[in-house]
């Protein structure tokens, strides 16, 4: 049972919008959101990465996509208005978002950075994104998610 609120969950509490937390058991030798689907009993198309970037032309941006997919760097620099685009490096994580990797909420990073939502997400009424911590995803809707985050929606995965 979660005993401390995260800031994503204050957040969001804060704002009025409802959300569940889902909690797993993390795995240090797997953060694949479809290794957490699995534990949370969901599909891997409702369990969304956030994933961090940086583009030539706009310097950081945040993608949530499902965990089952992979994402297309050409197809992220277009969405963005970079020509190219490469994600940001693990240790470099903590100090730009406030979050590790395997915890990084798209909700509650230290600066607010142009976020992309994959379009997918208005497919169901509820999604997950992570807490802010290693554990806990919390199930929300992405109709509320998307305008609170001020996210775009887009198409940026691989389409293997």
């Amino acid at each position: 049972m979660i005993k401390t609120k995260t800031n994503a969950m204050r957040i969001l509490d804060a704002a009025k919008i409802k959300y569940e937390i889902k909690e797993y058991v993390p795995d240090e030798n797997d953060l694949t959101g479809t290794h957490i689907a699995e534990q949370i009993g969901l599909a891997p198309e409702m369990v969304f990465k956030t994933l961090v970037a940086h583009g030539d032309k706009t310097g950081h941006v945040v993608f949530c996509i499902p965990s089952c997919r992979e994402i297309d760097l050409k197809k992220a620099a277009a969405v963005t208005g970079n020509k190219k685009i490469e994600m940001v490096h693990v240790k470099d994580l903590l100090g730009l978002t406030g979050y590790v990797r395997g915890a990084c909420s798209p909700v509650g990073m230290k600066k607010k950075f142009p976020t992309y939502i994959d379009k997918s997400a208005e497919d169901f009424e509820l999604i997950t994104v992570s807490s802010g911590m290693k554990g806990a995803q919390l199930l929300l809707a992405p109709s509320e998610l998307i305008p609170f985050v001020d996210a775009k929606i887009c198409e940026v995965t691989r389409n293997d």
